[in-house]
């Protein structure tokens, strides 16, 4: 399958849910405001939303998903899938700032921009991305104390979670990435990625020049061979596990790999290994924690 439609699949189905923060902040002439009571916002991602209410901020737009939405918003207007905001809802609520995620930025900004919506785009590729986005919108918004806390958590947390894996060797990791019938590799630049390597793996495609996901033929990741291999989908996950057990019975190759011959190959929970930068983490790193370091 052609690796860019395949992306687009990828994302249209999951988003039913590196060190920049905020970005495209649209237009610049517009001021921060120290009282996020006084901005109208929305916000159009799960992630996004979760953190505007760790936050304490207020919303007047949120979007539509099938997964659990904080509470706070359950009477805040649905603008629409995060994939594809209504944007003749989002023009009505008046918005000042549309909130959304980096990985949507190409496909989203020139539809706000055509429309007149204000936007800000949040990186969250990566955990480190997610943090300094939450103390740009702290800032932004007044509500550094919120995000000062929020910070301060993530720092002791990883501090101690890094020192427990000080001075292990280092395991080489393979991570695939599928939809029912088609899986692809995710490098660093992914959420996924950013967790490996902060539990200690080592990505086998690390260098993926800035590419979360890559197109790679099953001769070229048996060259790597990793010690591990982790599974992990991005919709539909009971199908995509049993998409994956099916390959790895079928495709003689797959039964060459040392990390198969040894019985190292995971299905990751799909619920905390996904698209974005959430919460969560911590759970997603304490599961890797077991699965690097057979703890």
């Amino acid at each position: 399958m052609n690796f860019k439609k395949l992306i687009t699949i990828i994302v249209s189905g999951v988003m039913l849910l590196s060190l920049s923060g905020c970005v495209n902040q649209h237009p610049d002439s517009k001021n921060n405001s120290s009282n996020s009571e006084k901005n109208r916002l929305v916000a159009t991602s799960v992630s996004i939303s979760q953190i505007c209410d760790k936050l304490d901020i207020d919303l007047v737009g949120i979007c539509e998903s099938s997964n659990e939405l904080p509470k706070r918003y359950e009477n805040v207007t649905k603008v629409g899938m995060p994939m594809n905001p209504d944007l003749e809802i989002l023009k009505s609520l008046n918005p000042d700032y549309v909130i959304s995620p980096t990985t949507l930025k190409n496909d989203l900004e020139p539809k706000y921009s055509s429309s007149g919506i204000d936007s800000l785009f949040l990186n969250l590729k990566s955990l480190e991305g997610m943090y300094a986005s939450i103390s740009d919108l702290g800032e932004k918004f007044g509500k550094e104390e919120q995000a000062k806390k929020l910070v301060d958590e993530f720092n002791t947390f990883m501090e101690d979670y890094k020192s427990k894996n000080a001075g292990k060797q280092q395991p080489k990791v393979l991570i695939l990435m599928g939809l029912p019938g088609s899986y692809i590799v995710a490098t660093e630049s992914s959420y996924v990625g950013n967790l490996v390597n902060l539990a200690g793996g080592i990505n086998v495609y690390s260098d993926g020049d800035g590419q979360e996901f890559l197109s790679v033929n099953t001769e070229d990741m048996k060259s790597k061979e990793p010690d591990i291999i982790l599974r992990t989908a991005h919709a539909l996950p009971e199908q995509v596990k049993k998409m994956f057990a099916d390959e790895f019975e079928k495709n003689d190759i797959w039964k060459h790999f040392k990390a198969v011959e040894n019985g190292r190959v995971y299905d990751l929970d799909a619920s905390l290994f996904n698209m974005s930068a959430n919460f969560r983490y911590t759970e997603a790193l304490q599961q890797l924690q077991g699965i690097l370091y057979n703890e």
